[in-house]
């Protein structure tokens, strides 16, 4: 049994798996990887510092594999202006042919993107949020129920729900995120209404990640119950793992008077990839983690991943699910 439906036959790919584009993580000694085992996977243009270290990671990731991968562009109001009319054009002129957009409204990119030929995913973290999207003229949604890492929205809804949801009134392919890591869940998320699952924190916990292996076994060893909310009195409710930074931000946030300049230094994303991807201090910053860490009990290739959760989905369609029927 292999699973072909509306998302592998539009973007090319071999399974209904994807690794979306995560900063500091998504390089090409990961989506290269992700890419070699059938999935797709995204590199992350803002881990590059310019737009010209992203032609060139592309160009590293595109001698790794032959498959198709795509590039994620985040866009988000900034301190310091980022060109992102440039990472966009570096994409374009690398031949990349798939890109994942996230934060702001994805509208003044289309038109660029689409003359290139280039299918653009958008990620939502609510029905509404990808309604407007697919009115934009996007290829495809990748929605983050509530499980998610990173920042999942101020209405708490969780796949079970969102999914199914979005699914009823969406026209493009859907991809399900947040707390997805085995074969049950993508079967669970192909009868909900997805064409497809992302996996952000499972793909973390492989050989191929570039992070320290203490983070990897961290997530290994962490259960459901190993994340916490943080940020939401700033409005920007954010996910993350459970450790002693991640509480401290909480206590600080709970103050009737506190702003997110009190935490600035503790939430710093530099600290976090410094101390804690590069340095292995899993204590010594904030880093993203989904509930999905309750179901990793080991760190593996990619390759080994995504064949293990195929074979399982597999055998619970096959196998298991017509034993239920009478």
């Amino acid at each position: 049994m292999t699973f072909h439906n509306e998302f592998t036959e539009t973007f090319g790919i071999e399974h209904p798996i994807v690794c979306g584009g995560m900063l500091a993580v998504g390089t090409a000694d990961l989506i290269a990887g992700v890419a070699n085992a059938g999935a797709l996977g995204f590199l992350s243009a803002l881990t590059q510092p310019t737009p010209e270290a992203l032609a060139a990671e592309i160009a590293r990731c595109q001698s790794m594999t032959d498959r198709p991968f795509g590039v994620n562009l985040t866009i988000l109001p900034t301190i310091e202006p980022v060109p992102y009319d440039e990472y966009r054009d570096a994409i374009i002129e690398s031949g990349v042919k798939i890109v994942e957009t996230a934060g702001s409204n994805p509208a003044p990119h289309l038109p660029s993107l689409h003359a290139a030929g280039i299918k653009v995913i958008h990620k939502a973290v609510a029905v509404r949020h990808a309604l407007k999207a697919q009115s934009l003229g996007v290829d495809a949604v990748s929605i983050d129920g509530f499980e998610c890492a990173g920042h999942p929205g101020s209405d708490d809804v969780p796949g079970l729900v969102l999914i199914p949801a979005a699914a009823r009134v969406l026209d493009i392919p859907i991809i399900a995120s947040g707390g997805f890591a085995t074969g049950s869940g993508l079967v669970a998320a192909l009868a909900l209404g997805a064409c497809a699952i992302n996996m952000g924190t499972r793909f973390e916990a492989t050989v191929e990640a570039p992070i320290h292996r203490n983070v990897k076994d961290r997530i290994v060893a962490h259960s459901e119950l190993d994340t916490t909310v943080v940020f939401r009195e700033f409005g920007n409710t954010a996910r993350v793992a459970k450790n002693s930074v991640a509480e401290e931000i909480r206590e600080i946030g709970a103050r009737p008077d506190a702003t997110f300049a009190d935490v600035a230094h503790l939430a710093s994303g530099a600290r976090a990839r410094e101390q804690v991807l590069a340095g292995g201090d899993v204590e010594g910053g904030m880093w993203w983690a989904s509930q999905a860490q309750g179901l990793i009990d080991s760190v593996e290739t990619c390759a080994d991943v995504v064949d293990s959760i195929i074979a399982e989905a597999e055998e619970i369609i096959s196998k298991r699910l017509p034993d239920q029927l009478a």
